[in-house]
């Protein structure tokens, strides 16, 4: 298990040190970010009232 996640770790760098895939990797990362507040309850609560607020 450890040796998959280490692989896993190493190929992300690898791909994380190209200009254009650290670019990529970012949106990615932004976009399922977005996503996973839209779906945590916990959090949707939060920028509700926030936006009643305003």
């Amino acid at each position: 298990m450890l040796d998959l996640i280490l692989r896993a770790f190493l190929t992300v760098n690898g791909l994380a040190m190209q200009p254009v895939m650290l670019v990529v990797l970012a949106l990615l990362g932004a976009f399922m970010g977005a996503k996973a507040v839209e779906k945590i309850p916990f959090t949707r609560r939060i920028i509700e009232r926030r936006e009643a607020q305003e």
